[in-house]
């Protein structure tokens, strides 16, 4: 997977469902869809999917990822783009924790 070709985002989700991720990390290709995404959970867990496994009730969209502007539209989202190193990091985390 060429590292290059893909872009990075975080979304914030400001609600009060105690089942429903607050965080979602996003690795997304070039052709709109995640390749790659990490959810936080209020309790401090974390799932995660990539194109072969889903873990902890996380799975990749099954459309592309909306524009931000269209994401922050919505008063609920905060989404902004992050570095791939900042992925990675929560990625491995995220990893460790199998």
């Amino acid at each position: 997977m060429i590292r290059a070709r893909m872009w990075y985002l975080r979304v914030v989700w400001a609600h009060e469902f105690a089942e429903e991720p607050v965080e979602s990390l996003s690795e997304v290709g070039l052709d709109g869809y995640e390749r790659r995404k990490v959810e936080r959970f209020r309790d401090g867990r974390l799932g995660w999917a990539d194109e072969e496994r889903e873990v902890g009730g996380t799975g990749l969209g099954e459309v592309p990822v909306p524009p931000l502007t269209e994401i922050n539209a919505q008063r609920e989202f905060l989404a902004s783009r992050i570095t791939g190193d900042e992925f990675e990091q929560v990625w491995r985390q995220a990893l460790g924790g199998q």
